[in-house]
Order: C-alpha cells, then structure tokens, then sequence
C-alpha cells in the first residue's frame, strides 16, 4: 500500500467517544442507557419477571402473562428508528403494535402514503403505530407508546407514567434478524492517513440522497436513503407513486429517453400516463429493474447502506445538496401526476431535505448505539472534518443547489417580495446557521442572481412559463467560445421561443399569459404551440445573452466573506467570466463539480474539480481505463496544485452513471477479466463480497454502477486494468484535497471579512 499508514494505539479505543469501531459478530450487551438497546434481543417482563410479554392465544395480539416464563416470552429484536425509540420485531417478524389501548400483533407496519381509489394519500405527520420510545430512570425502564403517548402496562396502555409498569429488558438471544439490505462487505474500517499527512479517502463530490424530499416530495422521485420503520418503507414497491408498469413515471419516461420529441412528451402529460409499459415497480425484496442510476433517472440510487458500502470502499468526504427544481414540480403536480407533501417552492424542499439529512445522521447513529457514534457526520468547517475523516468516518457536507435560491425570482412570484441585499445577506447567515457550506449561485433557470445555466430543452419552456420573458439566446462571440462551459453551448431547442433582449430583467411581455402556468400548464403551453413547434434555425453555437446581475455579484462576495465553497459550473459563459473575474481579484478557490476547470485555471486558483474513469479496457495496451484521469491529474501538477480529484456521480440528481463493459448495455468491444468475488479494497481492511438487493443478484460486470455502493467494483475494475495503488493515490487523496481547498476559503474568506471591517 503505498505512502499509507495505519494509526498507532488502538484507534478503536482512541475513538470510542465518535463511535469506535463496528462489529456485526456478537450482539450487544445491555446498559441502563437507552441507545444501547439498539439491535439488542430482549423479552419484556412487566412485573420483575413474574409476567412477560407474549403472544395471546390467537396470536394476533400481545399480553402479558403469568403462564409465560421466560422460555415462554416474546424475544424481540429492538430495531432502532430514532434515537431512543425502538420497532420491537419479534421472532415470527410480527410487529409489537397498539391501537392507544390494547397490545395488538402485526406483520407489517401502515405507510404514510396509501392510495384511496384513484386519490394518493400522504399523511405528512405520520406517527406509526409500531415505535416505542424508551424511558429511563435511575436504572428502571418505561415503554411509551409514540403515536398515543400512552405507556406499556399490563392491562395494555395508560395514560401516565405513573400508572404504568417498569419493565425489564431481560437479554435474550435467538431473535430474528430485523429486514434490511446488506452491505456485502467483512470487515472494520481501519482508521489511516497518509505518511505527508494527508487524510485517507475519496471524495464524492457532488451528491443529492434526499431527491425524494424534492419536487413537493410526493413521490415523483421514488425511495429515500433512509426510514425510521425501515427499508420496506424507504424502498417500496413505486407502484402507488408511478402507477402500474410505471406507466404514471412521466418524469422518468421523458429523462430515460432523451430523444423524444416536443409531441412525444406532451401527448403522455395530456393523457396522464405513458403510451405503453415503462418500468417494473417492485422495489424490496425483488427490485426487478431498479435501482438503475443510468437508466432509471426516477429512484432512489443512494439509500444508506449504499453509501456506506461506498465507505467501506473508501469514501470519506461527501457534498451533499439540496436538489428540486420548481418547475417539474409544478408541472406534474399541477396535471395530477404525482400529490404534494408541501408545496412545491424550491426552499420549502430545500429546507425539508436539510432537516431529513440531520434526521439521517441521527438514524445512523442511532443503528450504532447513540449520538456521535454513527459513521455519517455532517461536518461545518474543514477542521471537524478532518478530525472525522481521521476516524474513519465520513465527513458531509450540506449544498443547495436549486433554481431559486432563497425565494430570489426574476419575476418575483405572488407573495414574495423582490430579493435585495438585506435579504441575501439575512438568508445567507441564515442557512449558514444552519450548517449550510456549499452553494450554486444559480441551476437551470434564469434568477435574480443569474441568467440560467445555458442548458436548453425543457429548461427553454421552464424559463418560459416561469418568467414569461422568450428565451434569451444569441450567437456566442469568439471570446466567449473559448470559455469552457457544461451546459451553455450548442443549438437551440426551441428557436419559436428565442427571441433576446438587452435588458435581462426587463418586463416580461407573456407574463400575463403564462403567470397560471402552475395552475394549468397545459392551458398555458398550448397558447404557443406554434412558437415551440417553429422549425427555425437551430445549429450553432449558442449561449445565454446575460450575466451576473448585481445581486449575484453581491452573493458570491459575501459567500467569500464567510469562507464558503462557491460551485460554479451551473453559470452561463456570461456568468462565469465575471464570476472568475471576481475570485482571481480576491485569490479565492471555487469548485467545478460538473468537471469543468477553466482550462487549469480553476487549479490555480486552490480550486478543485472533479474526475472519473474511462469504462472500456484496451485489448491492447494495460491501464488504461485511467488515462483521462490521470491527464487530469498532470494538468493540476502543471498548475502547481495539489494533485489529487475525487468523484462527482452526481446520483439522483438525473446524470446518469458508468455503465457496464460486458452485455447487451455496454459500448465496449473484445473485453477480459470482469470482477469476481472476493475483492480487497484499496486500504486492505474490508473484503468485498457479491453485492445483493434483497433477492437479487447483482452483476457488475453487465449492469455497471447501479448505485453507489458498486464504487468499490468500480475501482477494482480499474486497478484489474493493472492501473497501480501508486496511480490511484491521487484519489484517495481527493479528501485531502476537498479540505484544502476548503482551508484556503476560509482562509481567504477571514481575511476578506476583516478588509471590509476597516
């Protein structure tokens, strides 16, 4: 292994206080503390063991009995949904439920979504009928009943603690084993660094876990990366959100297939679901043909155990943003496709996803034993996270990325206000209390900050329908054709509907046309079924007629003022000069996650962007699957940066993933050598075993990268090309490299700070 070395001492004792080290072989002891408990196999005895709960002579409740010794109890695995509150499965994998007044018994727990005839039901305050929260007290227990906030008695539930019985978790063994995936992987997680100091680990850079929170979180993106009742819930079949065969999954029919026409894609939104069967629905156990992060851009790609998987492999710094986009939401929200759990502003998700991201460290730690000893830790500043990563643990940090940043339109919507300084400036301190680090000034659509990002297609009609301005499109001029960009370039997509202006927030003249879009977008749409049809010049090079307004040049100074990492790669050419312009003026480092750098510059700057691997072996010639890496690597060595770049998939975030180099998928030719099991991850500590999805095989080798635990086949793939650990070194020092571009933020951003103080 090279420059690696393993921490002196043993760092599982040294790191007891964040968690230690995890072990799967034995099951936990007992304390009297109340996160212990989780995971542990108990009976329950209301009476100092006299009586014990078990089940009735029907069976289809629970009592406790004076017949039932403890041969006789119920043994329940106390699977942990929060902290402190636990699901008690026993072991015929019936559930401990109540109804507020008796003990009932039940094989599977309700759902806060349920279809009522043609009407889907989500229930936003869900309290389910099976978790029990533990009290403690000096060395006593009480179990109180959550949805009814009664107590466990003998006679069934009260009211008041005092009325209730103390029980005795007696430690049993022999319980069943609670449902979940697996993470196909033995092994603990050794904590290294290496030999210059540097933490161990890759970065992923660039990640959204939470989509399903987005788009009003009414099922439009289907699975969560976690739920307290646990996978059958976070996994489900999609049937009740996507219809049957997925015939209701419009979204996904329209991202899936990207060659659709206009007519193609509107046709199905009219009828209200697609021409013909789109997807199986199964989800846990079977999960027939999802997850698929390269084909099934509509589920859920990231669920925890996945992304620990992809810890295990190495993973140790992850972004993860706020993701939703108004616009879909309020298109298929609007036609009926898919219900809201709230409504459908981008903050409202944005600030949903951020709650449901700390509520996912607290699951993790709670499946681990209590507060801190999880291996997901949200990180604030570059010094916590190295103190996290040098455990072993993943460092997160929070994003948003969203078209309309802190409410700030364009065409300001009904009941907002138009953003101004006060309002940036207030928002900004605001989310930063709130653990926020990493922002996109602008995504997609044209804001008070910045004209959108140049993508065209369903975006031109977004912007459209949002602001009731025509496109904004013109030629790009030789300067800024040589600018790099992601996303503006190209023809146009709709050259009806472009028709620029000089002055980006001049009033729009279709707003009152289009200001009902989100009550009837196809009313409002079919007004100009002439303009999107129009057969107009469309080849060219093409990029956004505006900027950086004066509120977002405002933004990214005071982003900088408060060391917080700027994502750059969602603004148009336009945007993007000035924006360059304005972090060489205050030396400050910015990050392209989308993969763009400036032609090196951005590495100049203490910048960093992100990379990956070619997916096609050579017949030929060894390691070369890391070719474009490693170019990408000599042109930060050239740039006098630090020379290492993690990932950036971009999972659930509809950007597909690496595909597979055998069957019928793959676009490779003449391949040898696919992954077989056992494998060792590149540190050495974890062995890594044929990936499951409940009942089902996964094969690496001709599906490719279906979710982000099958990083680790993705790297030993490579290093099977007979690409060296010494090669890959630069990405396992990519964390390395996240936090120090970080550092210079903060950095730079203290010493801006007390500039402007002066």
């Amino acid at each position: 292994m090279p420059s690696l070395r393993f921490q002196a001492l043993s760092l599982c004792l040294l790191t007891a206080s964040m968690g230690g080290c995890s072990s799967s072989s034995s099951e936990p002891e007992l304390g009297t503390k109340v996160f212990s408990l989780a995971n542990g196999c108990v009976s329950i005895s209301t009476s100092a063991g006299t009586r014990f709960i078990a089940p009735s002579e029907s069976g289809d409740a629970f009592e406790a009995s004076a017949s039932a010794g403890l041969e006789q109890a119920s043994r329940f695995r106390m699977r942990a949904a929060d902290l402190g509150t636990y699901l008690l499965f026993d072991r015929a994998e019936q559930y401990l439920v109540s109804d507020g007044s008796f003990l009932q018994r039940a094989s599977a727990l309700e759902s806060d979504t349920v279809k009522v005839g043609d009407v889907i039901e989500i229930d936003d305050e869900f309290q389910s009928e099976g978790e029990w929260e533990v009290e403690s007290l000096a060395g006593r227990f009480w179990l109180r009943h959550l949805k009814s906030g009664g107590y466990l008695a003998e006679s069934g539930i009260v009211a008041e603690r005092r009325n209730a019985d103390a029980v005795e978790l007696v430690e049993q063994s022999g319980c069943a084993t609670f449902r979940e995936l697996t993470v196909d992987a033995e092994g603990d997680v050794a904590p290294i660094e290496f030999e210059d100091g540097s933490v161990f680990g890759f970065a992923e850079t660039h990640s959204h876990l939470l989509t399903n929170f987005g788009f009003a979180g009414g099922g439009l993106y289907h699975g969560s990366a976690y739920h307290r009742l646990g996978v059958e819930h976070a996994l489900p079949d999609c049937e009740i959100p996507h219809g049957g065969e997925g015939r209701k999954d419009l979204l996904g029919y329209s991202f899936d297939n990207r060659g659709l026409s206009v007519q193609q894609v509107l046709l199905p939104l009219v009828a209200g679901e697609t021409p013909g069967f789109n997807h199986a629905t199964a989800g846990y156990p079977d999960f027939t043909s999802w997850p698929n992060a390269r084909e099934s851009a509509t589920h859920q790609t990231q669920y925890y155990k996945w992304i620990e998987r992809a810890h295990l492999a190495g993973m140790r710094l992850l972004v993860q943003h706020a993701m939703t986009i108004k616009f879909l939401c309020d298109t298929f929200v609007a036609l009926g496709n898919e219900p809201a759990r709230f409504e459908c502003n981008d903050m409202v998700s944005v600030d949903r996803i951020i709650e449901e991201t700390y509520n996912l460290e607290r699951y993790i730690d709670a499946q681990s034993g209590g507060p801190g000893k999880g291996w997901f830790r949200i990180v604030k500043s570059p010094a916590e996270a190295r103190e996290v990563i040098r455990a072993g643990k993943l460092a997160v940090l929070l994003g948003i990325e969203t078209s309309f940043l802190f409410d700030c339109f364009l065409v300001p919507r009904s009941g907002f206000e138009k953003c101004d300084e006060t309002t940036v400036i207030e928002k900004l301190d605001e989310y930063y209390d709130k653990g926020v680090r990493v922002l996109f000034p602008n995504h997609k659509f044209d804001s008070a900050f910045s004209a959108g990002d140049g993508d065209k297609r369903f975006i031109d009609i977004g912007n459209f329908a949002l602001t009731g301005h025509w496109s904004n499109f013109v030629e790009c001029s030789e300067e800024l054709r040589d600018l790099p960009s992601v996303f503006d370039d190209g023809g146009l997509s709709f050259p009806g509907i472009n028709m620029p202006r000089e002055v980006y927030d001049s009033t729009p003249p279709e707003w009152e046309n289009v200001r009902d879009y989100e009550d009837d977008p196809i009313g409002t749409l079919v007004q100009y079924l002439d303009q999107l049809s129009s057969e107009g010049p469309r080849d060219g090079e093409y990029c956004q007629n505006a900027g950086l307004t004066p509120l977002g040049e405002l933004l990214i100074q005071e982003m900088m003022t408060r060391g917080m990492v700027i994502e750059i790669d969602h603004l148009p050419r336009l945007a993007y000069k000035r924006a360059f312009e304005m972090l060489v003026e205050n030396d400050y480092p910015a990050v392209g996650t989308h993969g763009n750098n400036n032609g090196g510059l951005l590495y100049e700057l203490g910048g960093i962007s992100k990379s990956g691997f070619g997916r096609c072996r050579s017949a030929t010639e060894p390691a070369t699957m890391d070719d474009g890496y490693q170019a990408r690597i000599q042109l930060m060595r050239d740039k006098g940066a630090f020379p290492a770049e993690g990932f950036g998939f971009d999972f659930n975030g509809f950007a597909g993933a690496p595909g597979p180099r055998f069957g019928d998928d793959s676009n490779c030719e003449n391949q040898e050598d696919p992954i077989t099991y056992p494998f060792t991850s590149y540190a050495g500590d974890i062995t890594f075993q044929q990936p499951m999805l409940g009942n089902r095989n996964v094969d690496f080798n001709t599906e490719g990268m279906i979710h982000l635990g099958l990083v680790a086949e993705l790297i030993e793939d490579v290093r099977r090309d007979g690409v060296s650990d010494q090669d890959l070194e630069p990405l396992f020092k990519s964390a390395e490299g996240y936090l120090r571009m970080w550092e210079k933020a903060e950095r730079r951003g203290a010493a801006l700070s007390s500039k402007a103080r002066e």
